[in-house]
């Protein structure tokens, strides 16, 4: 994974594919979610929630410190982490915020972080937020998430709020 070079654009919103119970009215834009509300909530996160698969396909889910930086998810684990391991056999990673009430979800394929650079300013942005820097040498292991797909919403008004983002094709 690479750092990116100028700035982000706002991706379109649009409404999630959900059946039609869930009282989604697809024919409207009215009330969808702006970016910001996702970028601000994953930006003041402390502990971001990452789903993996083991190899035999069933789930491991984890929670770890990390940081939104660049329109992307960055974290840092131990390469012999289970997270570490199934995303080495699997990159496919979904990444949830605690709040089950203000839902942030998103969904791509991680990668190992090598720009030297980008290491760099990760920890420098870790150790902002904190209060302790990560092992960023050569056999640390950090991963980016620049999302293919995010979902957000609110509970209080959920049919409403609910807002899904492409970001990028499959």
């Amino acid at each position: 994974m690479s750092d990116r070079s100028g700035p982000p654009t706002a991706p379109r919103a649009g409404r999630p594919q959900m059946p039609s119970g869930y009282g989604i009215n697809r024919s409207t834009d009215e009330g969808l979610l702006p970016w910001s509300f996702v970028q601000q909530r994953l930006t003041t996160a402390r502990n971001y929630w990452v789903a993996t698969a083991r190899p035999d396909g069933r789930p491991h889910v984890a929670p770890v410190w990390g940081l939104w930086l660049d329109e992307a998810f960055y974290f840092s684990t131990d390469p012999a982490s289970r997270k570490a391991r199934n995303l080495q056999a699997n990159p496919a990673l979904a990444v949830h915020l605690e709040s089950g009430d203000d839902v942030v979800i998103l969904e791509g394929t991680a990668e190992p972080v090598a720009d030297p650079a980008l290491r760099a300013r990760f920890a420098d942005a870790y150790v902002a937020k904190y209060q302790i820097r990560p092992d960023v040498g050569p056999a640390a292991l950090v991963y980016g998430l620049r999302p293919r797909v995010a979902q957000a919403w609110r509970e209080q008004d959920f049919p409403n709020s609910a807002t899904r983002w492409l970001l990028s094709p499959d």
